[in-house]
């Protein structure tokens, strides 16, 4: 069966804000993690291509495929990991928050954490072997939001990308990895193809195409750690605290979201 590593990213700084310190990556690091990856002979590949060869479809992928995410679009990307992945040749898939994107405008939407990519170096990126997914328009906690919410978040997103790089946008990744049975219902009826959540694991053919798991790197993230988790090396011990956190955190989720609907149906029978 075959099992791809999707790497999780979100900034890529020497000198992260406090918000997004813990998820950021330095450029070296980063760049000595391209650099292994290279040197192990992994393939990169966008994340369509990867769910292609995980439905068992030949697309010419070298033997260890590999995928490079990015969540929510930091200007950083272009900054910084851009160049990296253009020495090797690498592709990547960015999901945008278009909400929070520099050049929003009237549709600014939810509180960005740090600077954001612009829509004139999205396009140019996109140029460079990028492929962008969507990512919500504002941010939210997707599985806690209402039906109308919730597809708005969806569509939006979905569609301003496509408008403003006139190509389908097919996968997206949930904010902070949530999601729920209505959530990926919804995300299939958005025409999504794909979504990637958290899990940290490997990704496999017998995955939910719309509950992929991927790998966090973060800045704690040592290279002997990075060099065992794409090469799937004990990732359950890996991760062993981000899963045991992940399972408990989505029950309470889910009581959450109970008691929110049945606070809403009260009020509307008072």
């Amino acid at each position: 069966m075959t099992r791809i590593p999707i790497l999780m990213y979100h900034s890529v700084s020497a000198r992260p804000p406090a918000a997004t310190a813990a998820l950021a990556v330095s450029p070296a690091a980063f760049a000595d993690q391209m650099a292994l990856l290279a040197d192990r002979g992994c393939t990169p590949v966008t994340l369509t291509e990867a769910t292609a060869l995980l439905r068992g479809q030949d697309i010419g992928a070298g033997r260890r495929p590999v995928v490079i995410t990015f969540d929510d679009g930091y200007a950083d990307f272009h900054e910084e990991a851009l160049a990296v992945l253009d020495r090797y040749g690498f592709p990547a898939t960015v999901f945008l928050t278009t909400g929070w994107m520099r050049d929003a405008g009237a549709g600014a939407a939810g509180r960005p954490l740090d600077r954001m990519l612009s829509w004139p170096q999205v396009a140019e990126a996109a140029s460079h072997k990028v492929e962008f997914g969507g990512h919500s328009h504002s941010h939210p906690q997707l599985d806690q939001l209402p039906l109308p919410a919730l597809r708005g978040e969806l569509v939006r997103n979905k569609k301003l990308i496509e408008d403003r790089l006139g190509v389908p946008v097919t996968s997206m990744a949930y904010p902070y990895g949530y999601s729920s049975a209505r959530v990926r219902r919804e995300v299939r009826g958005a025409g999504y193809a794909t979504a990637c959540a958290v899990a940290n694991g490997l990704a496999s053919g017998g995955d939910d195409a719309f509950a992929l798991p991927r790998l966090t790197v973060k800045a704690t993230t040592s290279p002997a750690a990075f060099g065992r988790a794409i090469a799937g090396d004990g990732i359950s011990l890996l991760y062993l605290r981000e899963r045991m956190l992940t399972k408990g955190y989505a029950a309470v989720r889910r009581g959450r979201y109970a008691t929110r609907l049945l606070t809403r149906r009260t009020w509307r029978h008072v």
